[in-house]
């Protein structure tokens, strides 16, 4: 028999929020084990302790914010009208059926008057890691680094050209002392005092968010972005650093500084590191051997030039500190110059009738030079480290490890974008995204096995 529904939305029901929330529910799992009154204490200096209007709790404000980003919930409008009619984002808030839901000015005013900096975002985002390393959740022995894009909130249309210099190089110092000893010990002369300066490009400038920068690289989208260097420990996939940069960064930039960091603030032992091809430069394999670290890199296919023989035909003589060429001609060491750069030159005499010089060398003079970094060494030892079978297995485990998270970052986190303009914001989303995934990892570990009911 078919009946009509009788309306119920008027009658009153005797009932707990405790009720209405699925015992399986993520934030419960949460609610039992992340601990979130650190961050009253971490802001209390913002606020004023005895004038004004009321605020809004900070420990509730950001447990907000996290829903947004375990949620997916990118507009702070659409936050505070999902958490008037989420029971679970209530009971999770601490808010009762009848309380009425802060506006979503508060988030944002707050965020521009109050938060207009990453260091409060920071601190959170590595006291979620604290309690991840208390837990048993990182051991901090491999970590796996990688960059993503956040596409900026930013008119593609709407630019400026300008002359930008690119960012300063950390190991520039340590450069320039290998490049003195190494034409030292060649018998040189030294190199003329001259302050290293960044080089200078032109490149376009967004009107609209300045602080982006205009991404071309292969196989990526061109237009203004942002980049997330995120670092991820081996053991769980426990995020242990965030940093957000202009997208016209190149990656290898800031990563021994941020890997430095890691290590001092959470007093991590890495033994080793897994990166992408991105990162196999000659000054990073250096920096990690100097840090006792084995580094694993992707292999970088070299810019081959049609016609011509590559340059892994020249074979390095360490002992005669030389190069030999496919025909078997010796070039010798000329100098090394002030981009750290050995240059060997072949006999011009010689090369004048080889068979194979149009494939050679497009030198006026006939002479043939090949280049060799003054850490070269230190990068063939890196390679050589992907080619074993314990490498294999260790770069295998990125896409395991840091792929995944920003795969889940883009795919359930909202993390496709920029929700907001200006690197300092962003800087805050990216650590406040890494903090949620954290704080989901640390809740699925430690809490009861079964489904998850995360709606």
């Amino acid at each position: 028999m078919l009946k009509k529904p009788s309306p119920h939305q008027t009658e009153l029901e005797m009932v707990t929020l405790d009720s209405l929330v699925p015992s399986d529910h993520l934030l419960r799992k949460i609610d039992a084990v992340i601990d979130f009154s650190f961050i009253h204490a971490r802001v209390a200096d913002l606020y004023c302790a005895n004038n004004g209007r009321p605020a809004l709790d900070p420990v509730i404000m950001f447990k907000a914010l996290f829903i947004g980003y375990l949620f997916g919930v990118r507009s702070e409008r659409q936050l505070v009208r999902e958490i008037e009619v989420n029971v679970a984002y209530r009971w999770f808030l601490q808010l009762k059926l009848t309380d009425k839901v802060f506006d979503a000015s508060t988030l944002s005013q707050n965020r521009r008057r109050r938060y207009h900096d990453a260091s409060v975002a920071q601190d959170i985002f590595d006291e979620i890691v604290e309690q991840a390393i208390r837990h048993g959740l990182v051991d901090g022995k491999v970590l796996y680094t990688d960059s993503t894009h956040l596409k900026a909130d930013a008119n593609k249309n709407k630019w400026d050209r300008e002359v930008v210099a690119k960012s300063r190089a950390a190991y520039w110092d340590d450069l320039d002392l290998a490049i003195e000893e190494d034409r030292t010990a060649h018998a040189k002369k030294p190199l003329k005092a001259k302050e290293r300066q960044p080089v200078e490009k032109e490149t376009k400038i967004s009107r609209t968010d300045p602080d982006s920068g205009y991404m071309v690289r292969d196989g990526k989208p061109k237009g203004f972005f942002y980049l997330d260097h995120r670092t991820v420990d081996g053991k769980l996939g426990i995020i242990t650093d965030s940093y957000a940069t202009p997208a016209n960064l190149h990656d290898s930039i800031p990563y021994l500084d941020r890997l430095d960091r890691q290590r001092q603030r959470f007093d991590l032992d890495v033994i080793a590191v897994g990166l992408d091809a991105g990162y196999a430069t000659a000054a990073i394999a250096k920096g990690l051997e100097d840090r006792d670290i084995l580094g694993v890199t992707g292999y970088r296919r070299p810019n081959l030039r049609e016609g011509y023989i590559p340059k892994r035909k020249y074979v390095y003589d360490p002992e005669r500190d030389a190069y030999r060429c496919p025909e078997g001609q010796l070039l010798s060491y000329a100098t090394t110059d002030r981009n750290g750069y050995r240059h060997y030159h072949s006999d011009p005499e010689k090369c004048r009738t080889c068979p194979v010089l149009a494939s050679c060398t497009a030198n006026a003079h006939q002479r043939k030079t090949v280049t060799r970094h003054v850490w070269q060494d230190a990068r063939d030892r890196a390679d050589a480290y992907r080619l074993t079978e314990w490498g294999k297995r260790v770069y295998k485990r990125r896409k395991e490890t840091v792929e995944r998270s920003f795969a889940d970052a883009k795919q359930l986190h909202g993390h496709r974008y920029a929700r907001f303009r200006g690197l300092i914001n962003v800087k805050c989303q990216c650590l406040l995204a890494a903090a949620a995934q954290n704080i989901k990892k640390i809740a699925l570990a430690l809490g009861p096995k079964g489904q998850i009911a995360e709606g």
